[in-house]
């Protein structure tokens, strides 16, 4: 089976891509490489803007993962503009791309922002989206766009992800526990915003087999499904790798509590993921903790631009 992946050189391409290399995939990647690469040597690359390519671009294709656009909040606001075409109109372009070509799948990197604000509700697929910031209403457009052209011959799937962490080759220390990991290593100070926020958590490896679910599905398999290991609050996280790093490394750690308000608070079933797809969630703040000290120690160098994703958006748009 060949697999074209966008966005496949970046944080969670990095990790996926050698995966399906190791399970017999062909597997190419459409990507502009804002962030380097830091694939395997043998995967093609097309280095091309989205809405550069035709159809001819896509041919011989059976799936198509799309993993590209803008990644976060920060991201979206600094080019709203840039946010709704990267992660509305650029899916929808690349599934209309896939579909004409005689691709049978399309999977989409949605994400469980949409819902936006719930009040100690667990919210599944059937549940209101309330959000209002643009990110999360450039993804939900984006899943409109892509699952307005399922058809018999065309599966879709929407693979809304939880707030992600842990390590990759193209690494990101601009995610919850990601985040938190670097600060108490590197600043000996880990800022909690609001301890009482809701995150639906989401660790890469989990991530990594949920698309690999989802290429493996059955043809007749379309829809949404919201992908996280566990629900966490923000303060749990926090206090989690504070502990871990006040007894596995010996560090004074100083941890801060603030009260800022968030309108982003969610948790989420991932019963469907589970049921339909066969999904298994294995990953917890501590393993993931586990798999960054696999790779970093208080020696590594952590203010590097490229690690942060908006520090390298804004170097390009400038």
């Amino acid at each position: 089976m060949k697999i074209l992946v966008a966005g496949g050189a970046g944080y969670i391409g990095s990790r996926l891509v050698p995966v399906l290399l190791e399970k017999g995939y062909d597997v190419s990647v459409l990507d502009l490489l804002w962030f380097g690469n830091h694939l395997p040597p043998e995967v093609e690359i097309i280095e091309k803007d989205i809405f550069d390519i035709d159809i001819s671009a896509v041919e011989g294709f059976d799936q198509v993962i799309f993993l590209a656009g803008l990644s976060n909040d920060p991201m979206a606001e600094f080019a709203p503009s840039m946010n709704f075409i990267f992660n509305a109109s650029a899916p929808a372009y690349l599934a209309f791309l896939a579909k004409k070509s005689g691709a049978s799948r399309f999977i989409f990197a949605a994400s469980c922002s949409v819902y936006g604000y719930t009040v100690n509700e667990l919210y599944n697929e059937e549940s209101p989206t309330t959000c209002s910031y643009p990110y999360g209403i450039s993804k939900l457009q984006g899943e409109v766009g892509v699952l307005q052209q399922v058809d018999e011959n065309f599966s879709v799937i929407c693979i809304r992800q939880g707030t992600i962490s842990g390590y990759s080759p193209r690494m990101r220390f601009d995610l919850l526990v990601n985040t938190m990991f670097m600060a108490g290593l590197n600043k000996r100070k880990i800022t909690i915003n609001n301890p009482s926020i809701w995150r639906p958590l989401l660790g890469i490896e989990d991530a990594v087999n949920m698309y690999i679910n989802a290429v493996q599905a059955e043809p007749s398999v379309n829809g949404i499904f919201n992908a996280l290991s566990a629900n966490y609050t923000v303060g749990e996280v926090g206090e989690t790798v504070f502990k871990h790093l006040k007894n596995k490394h010996s560090l004074n750690i100083e941890l801060e509590i603030k009260d800022i308000q968030d309108f982003r608070n969610y948790k989420v079933s991932n019963n469907k993921a589970v049921d339909v797809l066969g999904a298994k969630f294995d990953d917890s703040v501590e393993s993931i903790l586990e798999d960054l000290d696999n790779h970093f120690s208080v020696d590594f160098n952590f203010d590097k631009e490229e690690y942060f994703n908006i520090k390298v958006f804004e170097n390009i748009i400038n």
